[in-house]
């Protein structure tokens, strides 16, 4: 993620300074606002525990704790980074932010009384000041007691938290409930864990706006330009025309690989803040490979100084110290990208052509970071599947094609789909559907209504959660479907294919379907097993089957 230039460092540092000393009064206080007197009781060895805060801030603040810790997972993956912003001047588990377009740093010194130097810092503060802001969305939104016992009541509240509005503050919450609705695990630095169990969610979307506490702005007319020929998966997120210039003054010839320095949702509303005065083209998410456009090709982006003019820019969602965001399905989606962009414009797939920030002129940049695996990312670029598998398809010899997808089923990995996506994954879900007895509508690869209604009808009888959102599970459920036959190395036919491909979603790793069962696929079948206490044979048979048919 580009800094911001330097030539405008003191005068945001000026607006950021004013806000940090604005009276927040218009925002209002919760009734349960905490002061200093209110913090955790802090232990005999002088440290909270993460899980200790989350626990305490979600009792001071009647935010529900799994929600909050969603919450701060999806911002930073719970890491706070000793302190440093993000990108967006964000601070802490929870991304604390102060800059122009969010306030809520401030706004939980505001509510709490404790000074921005702690909640920038102690990890305990933080969580205690998102659980504050939280609060004081669901105050504005009118939950009572009652409704803020109910998970699914805070989505409206959630959206807010973004800082963002419309469409951008809609998929936020979408993807802090996917991970209610998946659960997870994460090992926080200093090795405690923090974990969130699966269970399912029904999120209330239209009982309340989303897009309250934003105030409204006028955007000029060139940031709304849509691009031509959009990348077909992406979504199309406009940044503000202060960010970016209209038109080129030099021919396209390299993709430059960004890593955000912070969320997903949260750089592409940092695109949309004209005081930003930073942008790319492309922003892939870490959890499902979500790709969103937010310039057009032909517009020169703010993100590589001297190579702005002559690079298309992608950021992924992430951390350059933190590897744990940058997952499998990330790198084949943005590698597809950059291949596609590559075919698009006739740039050379080698590494002179595709470039990391730290390698662009004049940048006095490190990212993408040490972490990024080039070697992968380039073999999934030059069309090696393998590249994620150690070298070897699923039949144990190099190269081969990743999906077997002649019948439109076969994908590197499945992402998270919700109403209105769009593409061959949305076509994908409606012809098993279908196939399956739901009326999904045409299969015309436009999540819509029928799609929608379909989707929850089909999770409901297969006992999933049932909010309308194609996840793991339900990839899972829908890929598997058919008969149990036992199955094991050197079989071969379209029960391997399905096989494969079901586990591909299961464990959100490319087991490639390629309808034979090599020694990668019995692994990817002992590693299943495993997490599902199953017997560890590498053989398929029908408990195995009957757990991948759950969407376990």
């Amino acid at each position: 993620m580009p800094r911001r230039a330097a030539a405008h460092t003191g005068r945001r540092s000026s607006v950021l300074a004013a806000l940090a000393v604005t009276a927040l009064s218009a925002t209002g206080t919760p009734a349960a606002a905490a002061t200093a007197a209110h913090l955790p009781a802090t232990p005999a060895d002088g440290r909270h525990t993460m899980n200790q805060a989350f626990v305490q801030a979600a009792g001071r603040f009647d935010v529900p704790r799994d929600l909050l810790a969603a919450v701060g997972y999806g911002e930073t993956h719970l890491d706070g980074h000793t302190g440093q912003p993000s990108q967006a001047n964000g601070y802490g588990v929870m991304h604390l932010a102060s800059n122009p377009a969010n306030r809520s740093l401030e706004k939980a010194a505001a509510i709490t009384g404790e000074p921005l130097s702690r909640l920038r810092r102690d990890t305990a503060v933080n969580i205690l000041g998102g659980a504050a802001v939280l609060r004081s969305y669901a105050d504005r939104l009118g939950l009572d007691g009652d409704e803020r016992d109910d998970i699914d009541a805070w989505y409206p509240a959630v959206a807010q938290y973004s800082g963002t509005t419309g469409r951008a503050a809609t998929r936020y919450a979408d993807t802090v409930y996917a991970f209610l609705t998946h659960g997870f695990a994460a090992t926080v630095p200093g090795g405690e864990q923090i974990s969130v169990t699966a269970r399912p969610v029904a999120p209330r979307k239209g009982a309340r706006s989303a897009t309250v506490a934003p105030e409204k702005r006028t955007l000029p007319a060139t940031a709304g330009r849509a691009p031509i020929t959009p990348y077909p998966s992406a979504l199309w997120v406009p940044a503000d025309a202060h960010n970016f210039t209209v038109g080129r003054t030099a021919r396209i010839d390299k993709v430059i690989i960004h890593v955000t320095q912070g969320s997903y949702t949260g750089s592409i509303k940092w695109f949309q803040d004209p005081t930003a005065e930073v942008s790319a083209h492309y922003v892939v998410r870490s959890s499902d490979g979500q790709v969103t456009q937010t310039v057009r090709d032909s517009d020169t982006a703010y993100h590589a100084k001297e190579a702005n003019s002559s690079a298309l820019g992608i950021e992924h969602e992430g951390y350059i110290d933190d590897p744990s965001w940058f997952t499998d399905t990330m790198y084949r989606a943005s590698a597809a990208l950059t291949s596609a962009l590559c075919d698009k414009y006739g740039i050379p797939k080698d590494r002179a052509h595709i470039i990391g920030h730290s390698e662009a002129p004049g940048t006095d940049h490190t990212d993408p970071g040490r972490y990024w695996d080039w070697n992968r990312y380039m073999g999934f670029v030059e069309g090696d599947s393998s590249s994620g598998n150690g070298g070897s398809n699923s039949n144990g010899s190099s190269g081969g094609s990743t999906s077997g997808s002649s019948d439109g089923l076969g994908f590197a990995s499945y992402p998270l789909l919700q109403s209105g996506a769009s593409g061959a994954q949305v076509t994908a879900v409606q012809q098993l559907l279908s196939t399956q007895g739901f009326a999904a509508g045409a299969a015309d690869g436009s999540f819509g209504a029928a799609t929608l209604s379909a989707v929850k009808a089909y999770q409901t009888t297969r006992g999933l959660p049932a909010g309308g959102i194609v996840g793991p599970k339900t990839w899972t459920a829908l890929l598997s479907a058919g008969s149990t036959p036992t199955l094991r190395q050197g079989d071969s036919g379209a029960d391997v294919k399905r096989l494969q491909r079901s586990l591909t979603a299961a464990l959100g790793t490319t087991v490639d379907a390629v309808g034979t069962f090599g020694p990668v696929t019995a692994k990817a079948v002992r590693t299943y097993q495993t997490r599902q206490g199953l017997a560890v044979t590498g053989i398929v048979s029908s408990n195995t089957w009957a757990a991948l048919h759950a969407g376990r």
